[in-house]
């Protein structure tokens, strides 16, 4: 049994080996003056430069609520057969990102300018 995985696995690596040797070998030569950013014009500033550190804070706020809405349509389709105990724990979870909404807002992380 050992064998057979041990060639198994040759095989494979093998195999991976000489896709990526053929595929350098047949790649065009990388031109300079053909970037693909801006259809071809040079870029001015570095592309991770142009992001404020205060978009990642509201990165994070949004994704918190995208993860909200992934809960709650699901929970609302079962919330009728649940009862009330599922209304109030959707209601708890809300109340935690709103907790977490409010410090935001107090730390300054929704401030724009």
């Amino acid at each position: 049994m050992v064998p057979h995985l041990l060639v198994l696995v040759g095989i494979v690596l093998v195999s991976t080996a000489v896709l990526y040797a053929a595929a350098r070998a047949v790649r065009p030569a990388p031109q300079a003056e053909q970037m693909p950013f801006l259809s071809g014009a040079a870029p001015r500033e570095h592309a991770v430069s142009r992001y404020h550190v205060r978009w990642y804070a509201v990165t994070m706020l949004f994704l918190a609520f995208d993860m909200e809405m992934a809960y709650m349509y699901p929970w609302a389709v079962v919330a009728a057969d649940l009862g009330s105990s599922a209304v109030i724990e959707m209601f708890g979870f809300l109340a935690v990102l709103m907790v977490a909404v409010l410090y935001a807002w107090r730390e300054g992380a929704l401030r724009w300018t």
